[in-house]
């Protein structure tokens, strides 16, 4: 019996992956031109894991990264991903909790809620990086949503778009849900046979 739904962010709740790629693609072409689809191998990574993989020690061009993209962040469109709206509503009626799981920080969150003040009514938790311990493909994010609401992960089901997100999910032991929004279906499918490309028309029991 399914009791809880963990969500990720970006290209899971909001349809903003396409426009993190295009950022991520300058910062790649600027700094590491020799590494091929740098933005896309960086997806489900925590600031703090692409600075210390890519730019440590670095600290004048992070920086500068963080600053771009905080003002990226800042003017860039929260919209909804299609159908999400009334698929949360519908959780929600059923008396099947509700959590955001997201490797973005507190103050991209804040930028967010000025967006979509509903956002917060649509969740009974909010888990941001600041509440893991370890990130993605670390299993950690969502086992913790699952023990904030006192269910085994089995219980819960875990929506991602991201490889890293995707793997989390497994590794914690829930059923897996991908979303074509980022990546083809069929490389989502190297991880889970459940795949959506967005919540038009969709149902837990399908």
């Amino acid at each position: 019996m399914i009791k809880a739904c963990l969500f990720d962010l970006d290209g899971v709740v909001f349809d903003t992956e396409p426009l993190y790629t295009i950022y991520w693609g300058q910062i790649g072409r600027k700094y590491h031109p020799e590494i091929e689809g740098f933005e896309y191998k960086i997806k489900g990574q925590t600031l703090v894991q692409i600075y210390e993989k890519y730019f440590p020690g670095e600290d004048a061009v992070q920086t500068e990264i963080t600053k771009g993209l905080d003002e990226y962040e800042k003017n860039m469109s929260y919209i909804y991903v299609d159908g999400f709206e009334k698929f949360v509503r519908e959780l929600k009626k059923q008396g099947i909790k509700t959590a955001i799981v997201t490797s973005s920080n507190l103050a991209k969150m804040e930028i967010v809620y000025h967006h979509h003040p509903e956002l917060k009514s649509y969740f009974d938790h909010i888990f941001t990086s600041e509440d893991f311990k370890a990130s993605k493909p670390d299993p950690d994010c969502y086992l913790t949503g699952a023990a904030a609401f006192g269910y085994k992960p089995s219980e819960c089901v875990v929506f991602e778009d991201s490889f890293n997100g995707l793997k989390s999910g497994l590794a914690a032991g829930a059923r897996v849900i991908g979303l074509s929004t980022t990546n083809s279906e069929a490389s989502i499918r190297e991880y889970t046979q459940e795949v959506i490309p967005n919540f038009i028309g969709f149902s837990l029991n399908q």
